[in-house]
């Protein structure tokens, strides 16, 4: 116990590891991380579409309503702006988009900021204590088998923002708020307008999918230090039982 406490104490900055693929590559998990919740998480757009009235002796013009959504994607609480309450001599009933996709995008997100954190927790050990690290067979195996876990979790989150996002593209296309979220009978006609580009979005869901590779690639080189990885000892010639 002594020994261990010593280790652990024994603070010795080292920059070596940052030219082996352990440290590398722990480096480029950090930053992709960053990526990932950060092209999610702070996303912001709206979706447009033309309002006019089938009654032209009102003398109205077409006017533009909108939706703003961001992360978390709750379209269902977003309601079409830009409509007067009394619109084509009726009372206009604000709409609002269809789908709550939250799901998917914190959990996605949280991923990203976990692996964010551990990252850090992991340079400063490799940094640092990279002589404790290989002194003892305990440390690298919980590295290994975090990483293992963080992989399968960067598939299963990217997979499920990945069908998230073609949800939020349907629910938010103009001509589909037209057939669905719209009242767009009766007194009123509806024109499809303009949507805000989803492009950092789905950067976000190759970020997602680079994540994995990178954590999958890393658990090798991880394994390589554990004690999984060691060659079984020679045996004795001398215990081999003689014919």
């Amino acid at each position: 116990m002594n020994s261990l406490t010593q280790k652990m104490s024994g603070l010795q900055i080292n920059l070596g590891p940052l030219k082996e693929p352990l440290g590398f590559i722990k480096v480029l998990e950090w930053i992709f991380s960053i990526f990932s919740f950060a092209t999610c998480g702070g996303y912001s757009g709206k979706t447009e579409v033309l309002v006019g009235c089938k009654n032209i002796s009102l003398g109205l013009h077409n006017v533009t309503s909108h939706a703003s959504f961001m992360y978390p994607f709750r379209l269902n609480s977003v309601i079409f702006q830009g409509i007067d309450a009394m619109f084509c001599g009726v009372a206009w009933e604000a709409p609002h988009l269809i789908g709550d996709f939250s799901s998917p995008a914190q959990f996605y997100v949280s991923i990203g900021v976990l692996a964010f954190l551990y990252c850090i927790g992991a340079l400063v050990l490799y940094l640092g204590y990279m002589h404790f690290y290989r002194g003892t067979q305990v440390v690298p195996l919980i590295d290994f088998i975090i990483t293992v876990v963080f992989a399968f979790m960067w598939l299963v989150s990217s997979s499920a923002w990945a069908k998230g996002l073609t949800d939020i593209k349907i629910a938010t296309d103009p001509s589909f708020v037209i057939k669905t979220a719209l009242p767009c009978a009766g007194n009123y006609s509806c024109y499809a307008g303009s949507v805000s580009s989803l492009g950092s979005l789905n950067v976000s869901v190759v970020v997602g999918f680079l994540n994995l590779v990178l954590w999958a690639g890393n658990a090798w080189f991880i394994y390589k230090e554990t004690n999984l990885h060691a060659s079984p000892p020679a045996e004795d010639p001398a215990n081999i039982p003689q014919p």
